[in-house]
């Protein structure tokens, strides 16, 4: 092949894929949306004037903007602080090695005050733990309830009293258990997170546990039978059988888990009062001051925006790993 039939094709390649987004679908596309961010920060700013609160006006799109570069600022200090710690250490260190080769020396970790992109990604790690603990449990339970039909009808019952407790009752039961249960000298974890990761998967297993047993419920008869014929064991009749045609369900369940998993978690850290956005946000609300209410509202839209980034990395997965890649994109 040629160089000039390789840019040829590469030409009519580009054509083609133009032609299926015109000017006017990339306008609606893009440009709708925008109009509605703008709308919506006009419609804020008009309002946050005329509302007032015992710690001052709400504020506006500016002065949360303004709360989230000084945030950012913040994280930025601590960190130039912590490299600035280390190197003194580091230099001190060398000139203790360079009088006494056989000195034993050690760096200590910087002990700065906890910013708000730490408590971001405090909640993020904590939030992902309970959600895979949540879907360890709840997928292999679902796969086996929905292939025996007598430990459905056993297991649906618990399943629908359990399903719509709230994380308010769960918490209180959760921290005892915890606290008496966990006792160890040096822990890998703090008792804060085990609580929280823990509170996290008792609320948010139920939508992934119920899809899957729909999913598997769902499988074609056809296949099933074609499975008994072959005789196939039964990890492989799971394998090749029922995960490929319960996947587009299981994945859907794991949606909603963990969109219920991330609103969870902020109320746990909440009244748990465990690292996290949850406890920055009741720390400001606490703290009282002229700038708090901004940065709750960082928080607020910040806890928004990585929840929608959450739902739409899931999506992105299952629609890499499910056959069907009509998967919907809502």
């Amino acid at each position: 092949m040629t160089q000039a039939t390789i840019v040829a094709s590469a030409t009519d390649f580009v054509r083609q894929k133009a032609a299926l987004f015109s000017p006017g679908d990339v306008l609606r596309a893009l440009g709708m949306p925008i109009v509605g961010i703008l709308a919506f920060l006009f419609l804020w700013h008009i309002a946050a004037q005329n509302v007032a609160t015992s710690l001052g006006t709400l504020p506006g799109p500016a002065d949360v903007a303004h709360q989230a570069g000084n945030l950012w600022a913040d994280y930025q200090e601590q960190q130039q602080r912590a490299a600035e710690f280390i190197a003194m250490q580091e230099e001190r260190n060398a000139q203790i090695l360079a009088n006494n080769p056989d000195a034993e020396v050690r760096i200590r970790s910087f002990s700065g005050s906890v910013t708000f992109i730490d408590q971001i990604l405090t909640s993020l790690g904590t939030v992902m733990a309970g959600f895979l603990l949540a879907s360890l449990i709840a997928v292999p339970l679902g796969i086996l309830v929905g292939l025996n039909r007598h430990l459905h009808q056993a297991v649906n019952p618990v399943i629908q009293v359990f399903k719509p407790v709230s994380p308010l009752a769960w918490l209180p039961i959760v921290t005892l258990v915890v606290s008496a249960t966990y006792t160890v000298d040096d822990p890998m974890f703090s008792k804060a997170f085990i609580t929280s990761m823990v509170t996290v998967s008792l609320c948010s297993l139920w939508p992934t546990l119920v899809n899957t047993i729909m999913g598997v419920n769902s499988v074609s008869q056809d296949l099933r039978n074609v499975s008994q014929v072959l005789r196939l064991p039964f990890l492989t009749h799971v394998w090749k059988v029922v995960l490929p045609s319960s996947i587009p369900m299981i994945f859907t369940g794991m949606r909603m888990s963990l969109g219920i998993a991330w609103m969870v978690l902020i109320a746990a850290e909440m009244l748990a009062q465990s690292p996290g956005l949850g406890k920055f946000v009741w720390d400001e609300f606490q703290n009282g001051s002229s700038e708090s209410l901004g940065r709750i509202m960082v928080a607020v839209i910040v806890i928004g925006m990585i929840g929608l980034l959450l739902d739409r990395g899931m999506l992105f997965l299952q629609r890499l790993l499910s056959w069907d890649k009509s998967t919907a994109t809502h």
